[in-house]
């Protein structure tokens, strides 16, 4: 019986696929009539450019920080619009919700849609003056991109990345990825590149997470449990969307909903859960006796969400530049404090490496990272793991670095007040200018305060 209705259902599914949704309040919902100010938005990018390369990298290359966390952050990545991430099993309707959102259905430009597995590649779909497509090599090899960091995971992922420029008032706001479908046979598993590593480059600079589930796909297996770890602590990025939401009676859908909870309850660790959204994102209309009023709120909810990523792009890149800042200046002061610690207990007997062994292999018993602790503005939360120096030790040799009082010029200052002044005063200074509606060109902390922790108003507390 219920395969005679699932049948019939079906049946009407069809009858109403010629008839096409309203996107009208797509437009309205984004505001992409209306005009941005793209001097302002310019003139802070520049000003955020010149405090990261004057007072943030000199520290980040003095003391080798790109070694210890592997994020090396370009100008490509400053400039670059807010990227919004889909991630998910396979045909569950990833790239049939990017066709929706810009309006492709039915052009020789939509993404390849169909019931099994379509989409074997990443798919960056961003702003260009006309419609190409860009091959991954070419995205890496362009360094005012922010993709030339993926050319660490090989020649193989790169046949595997894939760029498509269209003009599109969306896309001058926003950078869609499409990924491949996550599929749990274990043989489809070998891809032939580390999946699991660039989903998590990608994740790492997403600034919306879109998690895509259809009905008929809520078991977890090992590659989407996988894919949930690499999702810990980015949380207040992540949003789960029941799609094909209107294939199912409300009676149904309300099981249906139980159920994904109950499969994603072990994998999300947070006293909050996520946003889900459910509803039918493609542009045919929903189906008959289905919860219409419903899916429609669910849509422009999500719309909303999507638009405050947006609309706080600025200010969430600001905040992402000062959190920087702070990880690289914590990593300088400890590094300096190995420095001194290391010449405290040499003598002119001593073995250098047995000395600074001894000091890698139990920090606490120097004091090392309780006596950064001490510093003014240092919070125990931000400091890195104690093994992440032992690695950085063994292929950085402690006589490269130089102590951090020596580290001044009398034309350029010391690199420590320049990353502080930056932390304190310039990034606080330009977010208040933005959030005023100033020019970004302030420079005291009339509005916030010096030290005062700017707040991100997109990112959840």
């Amino acid at each position: 019986f219920n395969l005679l209705v699932s049948l019939c259902r079906a049946q009407e599914v069809e009858e109403f696929d010629s008839v096409l949704r309203d996107r009208s309040h797509i437009d309205e919902t984004l505001r992409l009539a209306a005009e941005e100010k793209a001097a302002d938005y310019a003139a802070a990018i520049q000003k955020l450019r010149k405090i990261y390369h004057t007072s943030i990298k000199p520290m980040e290359q003095a003391y080798k920080y790109n070694e210890l966390r592997q994020h090396e952050i370009s100008d490509g990545e400053i400039t670059s619009k807010p990227m919004v991430l889909f991630l998910g099993p396979w045909s569950v309707g990833k790239s049939s919700m990017i066709n929706y959102l810009l309006g492709l259905h039915d052009s020789p430009y939509q993404l390849y849609t169909g019931a099994e597995p379509t989409t074997s590649e990443f798919t960056v779909i961003m702003h260009g003056e006309k419609i190409r497509s860009v091959e991954g090599i070419v995205m890496a090899a362009d360094s005012s991109r922010s993709f030339s960091p993926l050319e660490k995971f090989g020649q193989n992922f790169l046949e595997k990345l894939i760029g498509i420029e269209m003009p599109h008032k969306l896309l001058e706001r926003v950078t869609f990825v499409d990924t491949p479908g996550i599929i749990e046979n274990r043989k489809q598993q070998e891809r032939g590149y580390p999946f699991n590593d660039v989903c998590q480059w990608f994740i790492d600079r997403a600034d919306l997470i879109f998690v895509v589930f259809d009905p008929t796909k809520l078991d977890v297996g090992l590659e989407l449990e996988m894919l949930f770890r690499q999702l810990k602590g980015r949380e207040s990025q992540i949003r789960i969307i029941l799609n094909k939401a209107d294939n199912l009676a409300t009676q149904d859908l309300m099981r249906v909903y139980g159920a994904l909870f109950w499969s994603l309850a072990p994998l999300i660790n947070v006293t909050e859960p996520p946003r889900v959204y459910v509803s039918s994102f493609w542009p045919y209309d929903y189906a008959p006796d289905t919860s219409r009023e419903l899916f429609k709120k669910e849509e422009i909810s999500l719309l909303e969400d999507l638009n405050q990523v947006i609309e706080n792009r600025m200010e969430n890149k600001i905040a992402f530049i000062r959190q920087h800042a702070i990880r690289v200046r914590i990593h300088a002061l400890l590094v300096d404090r190995y420095v001194q610690t290391f010449k405290e207990k040499m003598s002119f007997f001593s073995d250098p490496e047995l000395v600074f062994q001894e000091i890698v292999d139990e920090p606490d018993k120097f004091y090392i990272f309780k006596s950064i602790l001490a510093k003014t503005n240092v919070s125990k939360f931000d400091l890195p793991n104690r093994d992440a120096y032992r690695d950085f030790f063994g292929i950085n040799p402690i006589a490269n670095f130089k102590s951090l009082a020596s580290q001044c010029s009398y034309i350029g200052g010391c690199l420590l007040d320049k990353i502080e002044k930056a932390i304190t005063n310039e990034l606080p200074a330009l977010l208040s200018s933005i959030n005023s509606g100033k020019q970004p060109g302030l420079s005291s902390c009339e509005v916030t305060g010096c030290g005062e922790k700017p707040k991100n108003r997109y990112r959840k507390n």
